[in-house]
C-alpha cells in the first residue's frame, strides 16, 4: 500500500530546513507531529522531599534542555542563588548552547561531550573530586546512574521532571499510513490512550532498540527501523520506504 500520511509521535521541528520538511516535499506525504508524550515539571517541595539541597553540588551534569529548564526552575523555586563557581558537564554541544539561555557562557565553567553520556564521562572523570548533581527525568536510562557508580564519583540524582502520556482522544478516528515513535514512552501512550488499538494497514516505525521491544511486546509490527548503517536517521529510513511502495 502507498504512502500518503504520516504521523511523527514528537513536536515539529523548530528549525526550517528539517528532513522532514524535505521529505514531505519530495515524496509528496503529508506529515504531522503529535507528541505523544510531555514533560511536567515537578515542585521544589518533591525535590525537597529527595533530601536534595542545592548548595550542596559543586557540578551539574546536563543531559537534555528539559534538564537545564528544570534545575534552573527550582533553582528560582528554592530561591537558590546559581553560583559562578558551579560547573556544568553537558553531554552534548546542543545542550550545551541551550544553557547559555540561563548562564554567561563565557563566565562559566562548561565541559562538552560529543553526543552520548559515554562521551561525557572522561571529562567527569577528570573532575572526580567534584560532587555532582544529575537533575532528571523519572525515565532515566539505567545506563546513566550505572556508569556514575562505575566511575566511583560522588554524585546524586534528583527527578526534577516526569514524563506524561499525552491526551490523544482527538485522534480516535485519525488514520494514518504510518506511525513513527522514538521512545518506549511514546508506545506506552499509544495503548494508554487506545487499550484496544489494532495495527490493521499501518506501518510503524520506531528509532533505537529499546523502542523496537516495546513496540513489539506490544504486538506491533514493526516495519520500519532505524538506526542502521544504510539509514542512520528516522528520515532516511522513511525516505527509503515511501520510495520502494510508492514506485510500486
Amino acid at each position: 500500500m502507498k504512502v500518503k500520511t504520516i504521523l511523527v509521535s514528537q513536536p515539529e521541528p523548530k528549525i526550517e530546513n528539517s528532513p522532514y520538511f524535505e521529505l514531505e516535499e519530495k515524496q509528496k506525504v503529508k506529515i504531522d507531529f503529535i507528541p505523544f508524550i510531555h514533560v511536567e515539571g515537578v515542585s521544589s517541595k518533591d525535590v525537597r522531599q529527595q533530601k536534595v539541597d542545592l548548595k550542596n553540588y559543586t557540578a551539574i551534569i546536563l543531559t537534555s534542555r528539559n534538564a537545564v529548564d528544570h534545575f534552573f526552575r527550582i533553582a528560582e523555586e528554592l530561591r537558590y542563588t546559581v553560583p559562578d563557581s558551579l560547573k556544568y558537564f553537558c553531554q552534548s554541544e546542543a545542550v550545551a548552547y541551550y544553557l547559555q539561555k540561563y548562564v554567561v557562557y563565557r563566565k562559566r565553567k562548561i565541559y562538552v561531550g560529543k553526543r552520548t553520556f559515554q562521551e561525557l564521562t572522561p571529562l567527569i572523570k577528570k573532575h572526580k573530586n567534584e560532587k555532582f548533581l544529575l537533575p532528571s527525568s523519572d525515565m532515566l536510562k539505567p545506563m546513566v546512574p550505572e556508569t556514575l557508580d562505575e566511575l566511583g564519583v560522588s554524585w546524586k540524582q534528583a527527578i526534577f521532571y516526569k514524563t506524561v502520556v499525552s491526551d490523544l482522544s482527538n485522534l480516535r478516528d485519525v488514520f494514518y499510513d504510518i506511525l513513527v515513535f522514538f521512545s518506549p514512552s511514546g508506545i506506552k501512550s499509544l495503548f494508554e490512550n487506545f487499550p484496544d488499538y489494532q495495527q490493521n494497514n499501518t506501518r510503524i516505525a520506531v528509532f533505537g532498540n529499546t523502542t523496537i521491544k516495546a513496540a513489539e511486546d506490544h504486538g506491533l509490527k514493526v516495519n520500519i527501523k532505524a538506526p542502521s548503517p544504510e539509514t542512520p536517521s528516522m528520515t532516511m529510513a522513511l525516505k527509503k520506504y515511501i520510495t520502494e511502495v510508492n514506485k510500486k
